[in-house]
This record gives C-alpha cells, sequence and structure tokens, in this order.
C-alpha cells in the first residue's frame, strides 16, 4: 500500500563533472522503502551505492556532483524540494545516517560528548545540560562502557568498534524514522561486524525506524534485510525479497555475486568463483546492457545502445529484461 512506503525515489539521475567531461553516476535508479523495512543495497565499489544515499541526503559534492532528474518523497514530501533550512531540519532528526568511515565522520578536536550533544542542541528544544545527560544516556545505549567517562574522550582515543557505536549514536539520537547504513561495518573485524549488526537490530526493533542498509557483503544482506535490490554500474538491475533473491536469482551479475560467497561445504574442494573484469568506468558506460563485456555472451549492438527496462518477472520481483544477461 502507497501509505505503507516510507521513502519513495523514483527516476533519480545523478551526473558530475570531470576532467573529462560529465559522467553518470546513477541512471534512472527506482525503490522504495517501506516502514519499519530494512533494504539492502547491494553492488560491488563503484557501483553507485553510496552516491544514493548522499543524494537522499543532498549531500553531493557541490559544484562537481548533481541530481539530474527524478524524485526523492520521504513521508510524502520531496527532499529535492526543500529548502536549505528545511533539509538541514531533516538530516539527523528525520533521516539519520551512518557513514562508513567513523573517523571522517568525527571531528578529531572535539570530545565524544559535545559532538552528540550537538545533535540534540540542533533539533530538540533543550538546554545544553539536558543534552549532556542525553548523551551520555545514549552511549549507555549503543553498548559504550563507562558512557560518562568515555563522553569526555576524543575519538582517537577509542578503538575502531567504539567510534562506529558512537556514530550509530548520532545517527538514532533523535530517533529518526529512517536510518541509512552506509556500509557500517566495513573496517571491522569479523566479531566487532556481528556485535554492530546486532545492535542496529536491536536499536531499529526499539524505535520502529526503517533502515536502507548500503553493503557489498551478501552475508549481511541475507542476516538482516527484508528486500534488495542489486546495484550495478549506477542502475538497479534486480529487485526482490531477500528469500526469493537468494532462492531464485535472475540477473547474471546478481548470480555472479552469490557464487563469489565461499561455501563450507565445497571448500576447499573447489576454487572462489569470480565475475571476470572490472565495474566500468563512468566514462565507459553503455546505453544498454552495461553488465555486457563482463557477461561472457555476445551482446548485438541493439543491446548495447537501448536500455532494457526492468520487467516483473513474479509478484515483487523485478530485474532488468535484456534477454541475454536475465531469465525472464
Amino acid at each position: 500500500m502507497e501509505t505503507d512506503i516510507l521513502l519513495d525515489i523514483k527516476g533519480l539521475s545523478v551526473s558530475f563533472e570531470t576532467d573529462e567531461g560529465t559522467v553518470q553516476a546513477l541512471d534512472s535508479v527506482d525503490f522504495q522503502v517501506g516502514l519499519g523495512q530494512t533494504l539492502g543495497l547491494v553492488g560491488e565499489s563503484g557501483c553507485g551505492k553510496s552516491v544514493t544515499a548522499l543524494s537522499i541526503m543532498r549531500l553531493l559534492p557541490k559544484p562537481v556532483g548533481k541530481i539530474t532528474s527524478g524524485r526523492i518523497h520521504f513521508q510524502g514530501k520531496d527532499l529535492l524540494e526543500l529548502s536549505p533550512d528545511g533539509m538541514r531540519q531533516v538530516r539527523g532528526n528525520e533521516i539519520g545516517m551512518i557513514f562508513q568511515e567513523p573517523m571522517n565522520a568525527l571531528n578529531p578536536v572535539r570530545t565524544i560528548g559535545d559532538q552528540l550533544s550537538e545533535v540534540f542542541l540542533l533539533h530538540q528544544e533543550i538546554g545544553v545540560k539536558e543534552a549532556w545527560l542525553k548523551s551520555v544516556e545514549m552511549l549507555h545505549d549503543v553498548g559504550i562502557p563507562a558512557p560518562d567517562t568515555r563522553a569526555f574522550e576524543y575519538p582517537h582515543q577509542l578503538s575502531g568498534g567504539m567510534r562506529q557505536r558512537v556514530v550509530i549514536a548520532m545517527a538514532l539520537a533523535c530517533r529518526p524514522k529512517l536510518v541509512i547504513a552506509d556500509e557500517p561495518t566495513t573496517a571491522l573485524d569479523v566479531t566487532v561486524q556481528a556485535q554492530i549488526l546486532e545492535l542496529l537490530q536491536t536499536l531499529q526493533k526499539q524505535l520502529g525506524s526503517s533502515v536502507l542498509l548500503i553493503t557489498h557483503d551478501l552475508g549481511v544482506i541475507a542476516e538482516t534485510c527484508d528486500e534488495v535490490c542489486v546495484m550495478y554500474a549506477g542502475r538497479i538491475v534486480e529487485r526482490a525479497s531477500t528469500v526469493e533473491l537468494f532462492a531464485n536469482p535472475r540477473h547474471a551479475y546478481t548470480r555472479g555475486l552469490l557464487s563469489s560467497i565461499p561455501r563450507l561445504d565445497t571448500m576447499p574442494k573447489t576454487e572462489l568463483s569470480t565475475i571476470d573484469g572490472m565495474v566500468p568506468g563512468l566514462s565507459d558506460l553503455n546505453q544498454g546492457c552495461r553488465f555486457a563485456p563482463r557477461s561472457g555472451k555476445i551482446h548485438p549492438q541493439a543491446l548495447l545502445d537501448q536500455r532494457s527496462p526492468l520487467q516483473e518477472v513474479t509478484e515483487g520481483h523485478w530485474v532488468e529484461s535484456c534477454p541475454l544477461c536475465s531469465n525472464l
């Protein structure tokens, strides 16, 4: 139902000005995030996942990055039509973002407590003392030991896992309706990754928030997401529920990603499967099937020149309709 949709993105296209001219980073991206849903956006580095997140938050680098078309509806309002002040009220308050590198997201010369307090002071009508107390409480909620002491420390004094917990605390401080988590566990060891994902799921249930989880790790997707969008070279090439996607992948790129996951029942008897080639550069994109050079199949010129639209093959399962790369 339309009323169950929290975030609705239609036809989102983004371009960047480079030394080689104008290049397209996103090409007519469509997806929705439902109330209380966790949607996974998966793909290799360079596919456009982080650009999608920055577009939603309207944090594209200016003046080189520009949204050229599309709409981003959040709770019925188009974020692209909001004034800068209006968008600042949305960021952190209604939409929280967890960045993939906490050392870049945190100010190295301000204490953790000061930075977290700033979130409350910006979006809530409270005093400095109450903001500090709320910050300490939030640090406790995300599992940081001795939060009263840690609040006076600086980012470099915390471990990578603790810094990530601080970033999560900042993103969730105002109980946002949508949380965008951009590779939240990339730089962490496996044990800490599991702790961070468990923390995210627990807090999501407590707050009733929706989550857009951006990752290249299909194991994380399988464990945490309700629905998955597979992105390749700035486009969504497949979208389905997590169960359906893993059971019945339709696009060659999705099948390649799934087959590259190590399996305990076959290792070390078989070699790890890989996808030949690399994600094409933004200046080398086909107008048609962008996976063609890596598919192992010779595509006629018509499939390289004309885009194959997404097609619904079963209820809720959409796939780019290139006949050589998709099982339709």
